[in-house]
């Protein structure tokens, strides 16, 4: 216990820049260390914080404030004191908190068993967290530390995302990815992925020269002289990966309760017995904790917190479809630093360049805004990587969160003090390669903690396939508008996106009830004019088909309203 903390503080006095800061470290009996004091910058508090990451601990907990910065926390008390009004509004074995990929998965893989689970999500869709804002890479695991659980199950993920696509049906490109190098200086990191991969067991990795790696990809720059090649790399649309994982968890008996937040918890002796949520009590035999960027508030809330999230924000900017040909694999320039991948050109399965994404530490879990020096590196990391693109091809940008902590690995256990509650945290890059795996380890430890648990003779894994209009051939695209003639009806041009999609999307197994979500299932408002046409027509349509105004229509949930009033006499306010 005190070692880790002598550990910390040599550390401290090592580093020229932190060493003056006035820092107060405890550990307890399980080497979670807890750091108090006061610094002048964020960033310095992310930098202590990961200085204490390497001194040997089980966890950080970090606490340190900002000069001037007052931090903001929310009084919950009062909901809690409603929900404890309104009692019991439900019960089930398994209450999962989270509908990320983390959960999604976890849900569908614990739906095999005769339980009955709740998912609870405070957001108004599933994935509207760091799973909807990512580059959507399966990473190979060439980068992971060695016998981390992050290579561990990175590797592993990889390889069962196969049979995911193939029971899920969700588009994935196994395309393969390059980490490249342009003079004899780069030689070292790329031998070090190389080995570090070989240890990983990341199949088919190789060093190959730039002339054989442009053989696979052209569009490769030709001033890339070596590159290290990963074959088992791919790319997915994570949303739908998500909604996929979903669906098929409904289909499987599966309770998906949105718009729904744990503001507490019951207990009774060392168990939890109750989730608190803003919507009433669920009764809860076993709690999952994967709450993404705020697990460890859910950790504090259960009283198991022993690591702090610090969300580490990327930017990621969509290029023209018309540049489909340029980068079809993934170019990872530069070595990583500040703990990211490095980022570059990669594209999504509907064809779209998506070059990114930076990694900036933030104070705050729901910044997701975008520098113009964010969409700068992106652009200009990329342009170095590949050939024939500008700044006039980006038709969007955006920014997403990491779930981060300070060991810089997955947090994948049962707690320690409290009998009936799982930890699934930190889960970041490459938590959705990883996802699959991450199901199984969270199945494992639940199936030691219920070994009564018995698996159902009816599960179906199995989702039925969809095809999108955009995909049909011209006699199914004729059949589909006999059988509905709003599949005529095309709203988003751009994408060819038929009003009946859209309804579709709306009273579908996830009611996509805002702007976002009917994007999210059906791309409206993808295309190159990011909804400038199709987008008053998309909130008609969510309006009339829920029965309300159009000003009641959200883009992402409360407080997002996109109307404000009528724009036209005679309609209603």
């Amino acid at each position: 216990m005190g070692d880790c903390v002598q550990q910390f503080y040599e550390k401290l006095k090592e580093s020229t820049a932190l060493k003056d800061y006035k820092i107060a470290a405890n550990a307890d009996t399980r080497k979670v260390m807890r750091l108090t004091g006061e610094v002048d910058t964020w960033q310095q508090v992310v930098d202590i914080g990961h200085l204490a990451g390497k001194s040997g601990v089980k966890g950080v907990i970090n606490d340190l404030k900002v000069k001037g910065v007052e931090a903001v926390s929310k009084d919950r008390s009062g909901d809690i004191e409603a929900a404890k009004a309104l009692g019991a509004i439900d019960s089930a074995d398994i209450v999962i908190i989270g509908a990320g990929v983390s959960g999604s998965g976890i849900a569908r893989t614990l739906a095999k068993y005769d339980k009955k689970i709740i998912v609870v999500e405070k957001a108004s869709d599933v994935s509207e967290g760091t799973s909807k804002a990512n580059n959507g890479m399966i990473h190979s695991g060439y980068d992971s530390k060695a016998g981390s659980l992050k290579a561990l199950l990175n590797v592993k993920g990889n390889a069962m995302y196969t049979q995911w696509q193939e029971e899920l049906h969700f588009k994935m490109n196994r395309c393969g990815s390059f980490v490249v190098g342009f003079d004899a200086s780069d030689d070292a990191y790329i031998e070090e992925y190389y080995e570090l991969g070989k240890k990983n067991g990341v199949p088919g990795i190789a060093i190959l020269s730039g002339d054989e790696a442009r053989a696979i990809d052209p569009a490769l720059s030709h001033e890339v002289v070596k590159a290290l090649w990963t074959p088992s790399a791919a790319y997915v649309e994570p949303y739908e990966v998500v909604e996929a994982l979903m669906e098929n968890a409904i289909d499987n008996g599966v309770k998906l309760m949105l718009n729904t937040e744990v503001v507490g918890f019951e207990k009774d002796g060392g168990k939890l017995s109750g989730v608190i949520t803003d919507k009433g009590i669920i009764e809860a035999g076993c709690v999952i904790n994967a709450a993404g960027l705020y697990a460890d508030e859910i950790a504090e809330k259960a009283g198991d917190r022993f690591y702090t999230i610090h969300p580490r924000r990327g930017t990621l900017v969509i290029l023209d479809k018309k540049l489909s040909k340029k980068a079809n694999k993934c170019f990872i320039g530069t070595p990583p630093k500040n703990f990211t991948k490095g980022g570059g050109p990669t594209q999504t399965p509907e064809g779209n360049p998506l070059w990114g994404p930076s990694a900036i530490e933030v104070p705050c879990k729901d910044d997701l805004s975008v520098d113009e020096e964010d969409v700068r590196f992106v652009m200009e990391k990329g342009k170095h990587l590949t050939e024939g693109v500008t700044e006039k091809d980006i038709i969007t940008y955006f920014s997403g969160c990491r779930a981060a902590n300070y060991i810089e690995d997955f947090i994948i256990e049962a707690s320690e003090v409290l009998d009936n509650f799982i930890h699934v945290a930190g889960i970041q890059s490459p938590g959705l390669a990883s996802s699959p795996a991450i199901a199984e380890r969270v199945e494992g430890i639940y199936c030691k903690l219920h070994p009564e648990a018995v698996q159902r003779e009816d599960y179906n894994p199995i989702r039925p396939e969809h095809k999108a209009f955009r995909d049909c051939t011209l006699e199914e695209k004729e059949a589909l508008i006999a059988e509905n003639p709003l599949y005529g009806h095309v709203i988003c041009r751009c994408e060819t996106i038929t009003e009946a999609e859209i309804v579709n999307a709306i009273h579908g197994k996830i009611p996509a009830t805002t702007v976002d979500a009917v994007k999210r299932r059906t791309r409206a408002g993808m295309g190159r004019c990011q909804g400038g046409f199709c987008g008053p027509r998309v909130v008609e349509i969510i309006a009339r088909e829920l029965g309300t105004l159009p000003q009641a229509v959200t883009k992402c949930g409360e407080g997002s309203e996109i109307l404000t009033e009528a724009s036209r006499e005679g309609e209603e306010a």
